[in-house]
């Protein structure tokens, strides 16, 4: 990012994705090692599971099997299993590409092995503000739940229109806040990482920075969950599906494919992530102190931050 800072705030959806795109160009060999490390497991995962869960749940459905304790039991410990692992990595892909990124706009040195001993402290904050982040998710779920069962039984479901369309405004503003609330989680990891806050605070700060950036931050976190749903769609359809109608070999390439695929739209995400924070803090002409952040980066290496320091980055709004 060679704009000057004050300029960022003009940058339309597809100047974020150029950005974006042209960061890793400036350190290749540390986002390879990223992305292999990294971001390939976890689009590895991502996919990959269902080839695993979908012999058990047949199993599970069979009506010749009296039993399903043995079956139930394997599927629950996978999953487990699954989530812990896609958790961590998730985590993990942020810190990496956030420290990464913010590393790389402040001039300060590059290697997979700082962004390695970053990621320890980086994760601490991730971790604590994920936690905050599904408290609000599983709360919004519960209420919507609740108006859902009321909206139930308030309408006359003998009138099938009015149903369906009450339905579908219902799921239409369902979607639309669950996008909200994923792009407050994105933006939340990035404060995180590069402010001095995390947790609730993060998730405070997000909300102010995306006053004005609404709209912008709704269609990038749409389009990539949209490009992501359909990818787990054809892998569905023709990997874990596609037994009766394609080979091993097709499925195997198709397989190949869409995994990578999927990673490139992984790392892509990350880095848009990152640019839309400074893009944020441009539009609310909120100064970023790069020596401040240069120091603020350096205490996750363990590095000598002064108090000087310190004191800019907790008011980096002034």
């Amino acid at each position: 990012m060679d704009l000057p800072a004050e300029e960022l705030q003009f940058l339309t959806i597809t100047d974020i994705l150029k950005e974006s795109t042209s960061i890793p160009k400036q350190s290749p060999k540390t986002f390879y090692l990223i992305t292999l490390t990294l971001i390939f497991p976890l689009s590895f995962a991502i996919l990959a599971h269902s080839l695993f869960t979908h012999p058990l749940a047949n199993q599970i459905q069979n009506p010749k099997n009296q039993t399903h304790t043995h079956e139930w039991t394997k599927l629950l410990i996978f999953q487990f299993c699954y989530l812990i692992f896609l958790f961590a990595f998730s985590l993990l892909s942020t810190a990496a590409v956030v420290f990464t990124v913010a590393s790389l706009y402040t001039s300060k040195p590059v290697s997979f092995s700082s962004t390695l001993s970053a990621i320890p402290s980086v994760f601490k904050r991730l971790f604590i503000t994920y936690i905050w982040v599904s408290l609000s998710m599983i709360l919004y779920n519960i209420v919507f739940l609740g108006f859902l069962l009321l909206l139930v039984v308030a309408i006359d479901t003998q009138n099938p229109i009015l149903f369906i369309f009450s339905m579908m405004v219902v799921f239409l503003l369902f979607l639309v806040v669950h996008v909200y609330i994923t792009a407050l989680w994105h933006l939340a990891s990035v404060v995180s990482v590069l402010e001095p806050v995390y947790g609730f605070a993060a998730m405070k700060k997000s909300y102010e920075l995306l006053k004005g950036k609404t709209r912008m931050a709704v269609v990038l976190v749409f389009v990539y969950l949209a490009i992501c749903g359909m990818i787990n769609g054809v892998f569905g359809s023709m990997v874990v599906h596609g037994g009766d109608y394609y080979g091993v070999f097709v499925r195997i390439v198709v397989g190949g494919f869409l995994v990578g695929v999927l990673v490139i739209v992984n790392l892509v995400g990350l880095l848009v992530q990152s640019v839309f924070y400074y893009v944020c803090k441009s539009y609310h002409h909120q100064g970023i102190d790069k020596s401040a952040l240069y120091d603020h980066l350096g205490g996750y290496l363990g590095e000598y931050v002064p108090l000087k320091s310190s004191i800019q980055m907790e008011n980096l709004e002034i």
